[in-house]
């Protein structure tokens, strides 16, 4: 058994963490506003606690010697065996011990770990496999050797240790990553029984997770910094502090109910409602690929063989010649398919390609019992995207294993094929291929497929390959070259015993491996065509790319993909205009090569750098500084073959650099570290599941729906915040400015001006409403936004809240407070005995006029504020005798005179205003103008 201490499996859906940063504050006075936070946050822990536990309980089956039991995912230990049905997910690490499968195969979907929905194949110990029942796993006496806890998702090392009764050695079987089961993963196939080798923290999809950090806006910090120039005395902070605080706090969940309610972007949830004004800041989008950008719904889309193409609309011709061609080989054996000057026909080439197109794979038929349909299994969704399109045209792949592979003619023929050989599609070969051998004939062919970079030197010469590679790739087509050799059966078995010679080698085995496969196999292949397939993007992908592009983002592509698809999906999606070059780095791992190509990229500067995750990973641990001070001025990044916390590492490494905002977007479980790292993170609901839309800020359900959010309801929120905030921390320094001046002309005497119910209700029922109401103003409309997006440059800079707007809005308060106050004075000064009513009554008129000067677009509530706040303090008047002598103020004299007072204090600001927007007009005035 695995010799490692028992861990119970913990809770790995990490949630984003929605408690605020601690504001400057005086906690003795902000009781109440605490004890909000406090509910707040235990509310919130508690609905985190309740998924957690829900995560937690579902149970499992686990093999014991009673008999299959019942317990949930918390209580598996190391050593259990645990039984894995189809469609359920992987609770722990596994070591894949038996399937129902015969073969010993399953297929796994892998989209919760690395991003990828890809099919991935897995194989069963053999020696578990062969044993006839299940419960034979419990008598046999048997050690797993795993390898420590690693991050590494892509491999393993391990061993199966047997002791057969009839052997006096140990029978040891090694293991590698094709017999694992990670956790989180998806069992796609079948029913399949896992050894449980690593639990809770020590797992591989735990590891690649990081814990998620307290998430605070940058527009609460602004105005930490601006509250400490307010701090002259202990007494000013608070006649703003709490009330500043309940006012932006209001306000955000104002702002989070109107995206939860938008109906352009329906089932839009806000999970940290402390930070949309956030939305309206971002200079730098980090999205995912697989399932964000694209539908990873791959369809075949052209078909080139040099002197004939094919595209959508032209493949019923190729269902035609493809019949044609059967028959005739049925008719009149493989010599017809040869003309009289030894060219071959169409038909006979379509029938070639076809060919090698459904026999080149590793995809796997499941037919359906009950409907007879045909589903296919694979680990690369153009694999079956091509499969799918063999069987449209009328070649269908009806069965597989890991012997033999059966092909169903249109007219019901079955062929039957031998596999003799796979090799495997790895990043660094960027090719595939397979010899079989026709069962009816006996011919032996090697068929290989690959990316048009390497398959050109491997072809035999021709003029048009590139070109169309070229053209393809234009359109944003995923290229396949395929090709093929023909074998004798003495050359097959001189191939078959050097690579067998180096199977066993100890010492550089894939090398050698590879060495034999060019000397026998990878020579002046039979240039069969190139395949174009589309991998269908998400709506409106193009469209919102290039609304976020105009607005001033620089958007980075992070993805698990080869280089080949990530480019593809660049160029496709738009996010790689068409005036841009395309920079590769691919497989750096010295220093001079390291620093050549920086030397390269650094004079380039309209380019996209397309990056995989080998040489990231160099740059990260050698050139780190050099290399993002580089890539965060390009307009386009993508970034490939990356793991989960090399997204999360680039995320915090162009935080910590830049100290700009940053945003990132995905829709799987790899994507929750990237999400949490970053100041706004934004989960999609899709196939991948819900994990990254619980552990985001945002969740959204299209990735266009993000024009919306950040365009506009980031605008809005930001710029209204700014507006309330400046508003709010006037309206506390005006009513200061008038007791300092009330003071000032009195000789400094400790007296209040305002007491009572007149200074609760300046900040209540006087004001409040009025002031709130500016979290429904907009400056610009809706289609003005998006039509132009670059209006959120602006935001960016910060300018609506600055140490300049502060001091602007401090001298208004200054002026304004000083002007009613010395204006009461002079004007009632026969009435001083009721300097309190006319002074205050300024005020409160002067704040009422003040908010709708600054409103730039009336909404209905506004002016019912405005006229309910009004009627209140007007009524209020005769209930408040201590403070207003009602002989007084229903005379003309206090009317017009309070009049006045409020007209010195407010209309030489809204003429500097004019004036002002005349001669220096904000962008958006000068858009809509």
């Amino acid at each position: 058994m695995v010799r490692e201490p028992s861990i119970a499996l913990k809770t790995i859906i990490p949630f984003s963490d929605n408690r605020q940063k601690k504001r400057s504050s005086d906690c003795d006075d902000e009781i109440p506003l605490i004890i909000q936070d406090w509910t707040e946050e235990a509310y919130d822990d508690w609905k985190r606690y309740k998924r957690d536990q829900e995560n937690n309980s579902q149970k499992y089956q686990i093999l014991t010697r009673d008999g299959p039991k019942n317990v949930p995912s918390s209580k598996l230990r190391v050593g259990d065996l645990v039984i894995i049905h189809k469609d359920q997910r992987v609770p722990a690490d596994l070591i894949l011990l038996r399937t129902t499968e015969t073969s010993g195969a399953c297929f796994i979907r892998t989209d919760q770990l690395d991003g990828e929905t890809d099919w991935k194949l897995r194989l069963a110990v053999p020696y578990c496999q062969k044993l006839h029942t299940d419960s034979s796993l419990l008598s046999i006496d048997a050690e797993i050797y795993a390898d420590a806890p690693s991050k590494d998702i892509h491999n393993f090392i391990g061993n199966f240790s047997i002791q057969i009764p009839s052997n006096v050695t140990t029978q040891i079987e090694p293991l590698n990553v094709e017999n694992t089961l990670w956790m989180n993963t998806v069992l796609a196939s079948g029913t399949a029984i896992g050894f449980v080798i690593y639990t809770g923290k020590d797992t591989r999809a735990v590891m690649n997770t990081s814990h998620p950090e307290t998430k605070s806006g940058l527009l609460d910090q602004e105005i930490n910094n601006l509250s400490k120039y307010l701090i002259i005395s202990h007494g000013l902070m608070l006649v703003f502090s709490f009330s500043l605080r309940v006012n932006l706090d209001m306000g955000k969940s104002v702002y989070a109910y109107q995206i939860m309610n938008d109906k352009e972007i329906p089932n839009t949830i806000v999970r940290t409602s402390t930070i949309p004004e956030e939305l309206g800041r971002i200079e730098y989008l980090l999205s995912d690929k697989t399932g964000t950008l694209t539908k990873n719904d791959m369809e075949l889309k052209k078909l080139h063989m040099g002197t004939m193409a094919y595209n959508i609309e032209s493949m019923d011709e190729i269902t035609s010649q493809l019949a044609a061609a059967f028959g005739k080989a049925k008719s009149s054996g493989p010599s017809a398919t040869i003309t009289g000057k030894g060219r071959r026909d169409m038909s006979s080439r379509i029938r070639d390609i076809v060919l090698a197109l459904a026999l080149c794979h590793n995809v796997t038929p499941v037919i359906d019992a009950d409907s007879d349909e045909i589903a296919y299994q694979a680990s690369s969704p153009d694999e079956i995207a091509i499969v799918r399109w063999t069987e449209q045209v009328g070649l269908t792949l009806v069965f597989r294993d890991m012997n033999e592979i059966h092909l169903r003619t249109a007219d019901g023929e079955i062929l039957e094929y031998s596999i003799l050989q796979t090799f495997p599609f790895t990043s660094e070969s960027k090719r595939m291929g397979i010899i079989v051998k026709d069962k009816a004939t006996g011919e032996i062919m090697f068929y290989q497929k690959g990316a048009d970079v390497v398959m050109s030197k491997i072809v035999q010469y021709n003029d048009w390959l590139d070109e169309e590679c070229d053209n393809m790739a234009r359109e944003g087509l995923r290229t396949l070259v395929i090709a093929r050799r023909r074998l004798s059966e003495d050359s097959y078995n001189e191939f078959q015993q050097r690579f067998n010679e180096a199977k066993v080698s100890i010492t550089d085995r894939k090398a050698q491996e590879q060495s034999v496969v060019v000397s026998f196999l990878e020579q002046d292949l039979e240039l069969l065509g190139v395949t174009g397939v589309e991998d269908k993007l998400q709506d409106e992908v193009k469209n919102t790319l290039e609304l976020l592009r105009n607005a001033g983002l620089k958007i980075w592509m992070l993805t698990g993909d080869k280089i080949e698809t990530a480019t593809c999906i660049a160029v496709s999606s738009k996010l790689v205009s068409r005036n841009q070059t395309i920079h590769q780095i691919s497989q750096v791992t010295s220093t001079h090569e390291a620093l050549e190509q920086l030397e390269v990229l650094q004079s380039k500067k309209d380019t996209c750098l397309v990056i995989d995750g080998t040489s990231l990973q160099f740059y990260m641990e050698t050139f780190k500084n050099e290399f993002i001070e580089i890539a965060v001025r390009l307009p386009v990044v993508v970034a490939c073959r990356c793991s989960p916390t090399q997204k999360a590492d680039i995320t915090k490494l162009i935080i910590d650099f830049t100290g700009k905002r940053v945003c990132c977007i995905g829709d799987g479980g790899n994507d929750v570290s990237m999400i949490q790292a970053a100041h706004v993170g934004v989960g999609i609901v899709g196939k991948e599941g819900k994990q990254a839309s619980l552990a985001a800020d945002f969740s959204i359900t299209q990735f266009s729906y993000l024009t919306k959010l950040l365009l506009w309801h980031g605008r809005n929120s930001y710029k209204r915040s700014a507006k309330l905030s400046q508003f709010v921390i006037h309206r506390g320094l005006i009513i200061s400015v008038i007791q300092a001046v009330f003071s000032a002309l009195f000789f400094f005497a400790p007296i209040a001006l305002y007491q009572g119910l007149l200074i609760v209700g300046y900040s209540t029922v006087y004001t409040m409403a009025p002031v709130f109401s500016l979290v429904l103003d907009r400056d610009v409309k809706e289609e003005t936004a998006f039509k132009f997006p670059e209006l959120y440059k602006e935001l960016t800079k910060g300018r609506s809240l600055s140490l300049k707007t502060f001091f602007q809005w401090l001298m208004i308060s200054v002026y304004q407070g000083g002007a009613i106050m010395i204006m009461s004075i002079l004007l009632f000064e026969d009435e001083f005995v009721n300097i309190v009513a006319i002074s205050f009554t300024a005020l409160i008129f002067n704040e009422l006029l003040m908010v709708a000067l600054e409103i730039n677009t009336w909404h209905y509530l506004m002016i019912v504020s405005e006229i309910v706040t009004f009627a209140i303090y007007i009524v209020s008047m005769a209930f408040l005798p201590t403070y207003f002598d009602l002989s007084f103020i229903l005379t003309w004299v206090f009317v017009w005179k309070v009049a006045v007072i409020t007209a010195v204090s407010s209309i030489p600001l809204y003429i500097v205003k004019m004036l002002r927007r005349r001669c220096s007009p904000p962008s958006h005035y000068k858009v809509v103008g």
